[in-house]
């Protein structure tokens, strides 16, 4: 199989998967309701022979055999959910579901799959092995899709050696790709803290255990669970997102609700600072005169990829687009289940730029504003064909 046949073919369905782009840009749907997409992705894996099945009622698994399928297993995945965000670009595509939008570039992740499916369909006669097709709900919210499927026996019958995921960029210009080996993002974990206090009269607060104070004194004070117990070199990040108490300018509320995220790329710290936030949570509150509920939920693990098939995939993608259009990916504090599939097969997670400062097309993934390059789907379903054959 020779690079120009990828590359051509690839060029001959951009058009195609753009459109295809599109409809899911425009049908986006929430973690694990991903019910119109898994049948939109069903029809047209149908439409080319190529056997699959569904499991975790919207994961659609495909299978595609070349020369040899016992040679080498593959698998590329794809991630479908959109997010709970209302669209803001003015374009022909626009989300129809109101306060929904492909924030994340899952439409695109879905799309390039869907376009290496059909060039890998086409040109089984031309390579060895076997591609698993894997387009994976709910990558946006616990416990993760990935990690369901993976209960559900996707990594068996047959079992993959190896995995590969590639993920858009806007800070990156559409045609280029960047790899890492190693650690590459974060470890995610959700913070719940309910403060319960006797509220009052805002003008009586010496009735009440002020709780709008009080959370306030927690939010600031839980900052230095990283700051003054984890090593400075260590990369970990606490936030509180969400501040949810009192209705009124005279009344002290009975209750406070804080969220947050924590992150970390250390298992021993990321377990040692649940504890630290759990018990300055509750001596704080408690020294201040409230009760509080804290809860932790432990979400995904931090993203290592294999070292050895990340650099094989690096030279691979050299070959495929040139030196000059495959750099290093940076460390990120974001968090990905793909995750989970790492920790069981060697898996390369990448990116593939899509953005265009020429043209504006820079916002930023989880944005009202987000939006690609297009022609960075032409480079991404080629690539994803390519790395499946020869990685």
């Amino acid at each position: 199989m020779t690079i120009e046949k990828i590359k051509n073919l690839a060029s001959q369905y951009a058009s195609e998967f753009i459109e295809v782009r599109h409809h899911l840009h425009a049908n986006p749907e929430l973690s694990y309701e991903e019910f119109n997409t898994a049948i939109f992705i069903q029809e047209k894996l149908k439409s080319w022979n190529i056997p699959f099945e569904v499991k975790s009622t919207t994961g659609v698994i495909g299978l595609i055999k070349g020369k040899n399928p016992e040679k080498k297993i593959i698998a590329l995945r794809a991630d479908m959910d959109a997010l709970p965000i209302v669209e803001e670009n003015k374009v022909s595509y626009r989300s129809k579901n109101d306060g929904v939008m492909h924030a994340c570039g899952h439409d695109v992740h879905t799309t390039c799959l869907l376009g290496a499916a059909k060039i890998l369909n086409e040109t089984k006669e031309d390579w060895e092995g076997t591609v698993k097709l894997i387009f994976q709900p709910g990558e946006e919210k616990n416990p993760g899709g990935a990690s369901i499927l993976i209960k559900e026996g996707v990594l068996e019958n047959p079992a993959p050696q190896k995995i590969f995921a590639l993920h858009v960029h806007p800070g990156m210009e559409a045609g280029t790709f960047s790899f890492r080996g190693g650690m590459v993002m974060a470890s995610a974990d959700e913070i719940y803290i309910t403060i319960k206090c006797k509220g009052g009269h805002a003008a009586a607060p010496h009735f009440t255990a002020d709780s709008i104070l009080i959370a306030s004194h927690l939010v600031v004070s839980l900052q230095q669970i990283v700051s003054r117990n984890n090593n400075p070199f260590n990369p970990s990040v606490l936030s509180i997102t969400a501040f949810n108490g009192g209705n009124t300018t005279n009344v002290i509320p009975s209750e406070v609700k804080l969220m947050g995220t924590f992150r970390a790329m250390n298992e021993e710290w990321r377990f040692k600072a649940h504890e630290l936030i759990i018990k300055q949570t509750k001596e704080l509150v408690g020294a201040m005169g409230a009760d509080v509920d804290v809860r932790i939920d432990v979400g995904y693990p931090f993203l290592y990829n294999n070292v050895a098939l990340s650099e094989e995939a690096k030279l691979v993608a050299i070959d495929y687009a040139g030196a000059k259009n495959v750099f290093e990916t940076e460390l990120r504090m974001g968090a990905e289940d793909f995750a989970y599939y790492a920790q069981q097969i060697p898996g390369c997670f990448f990116r593939l730029g899509a953005g265009n400062k020429a043209k504006g097309i820079m916002s930023n993934v989880h944005t009202p504003t987000f939006d690609i390059d297009e022609s960075a789907i032409e480079s991404g379903m080629g690539m994803m064909a390519w790395m499946a054959i020869n990685a």
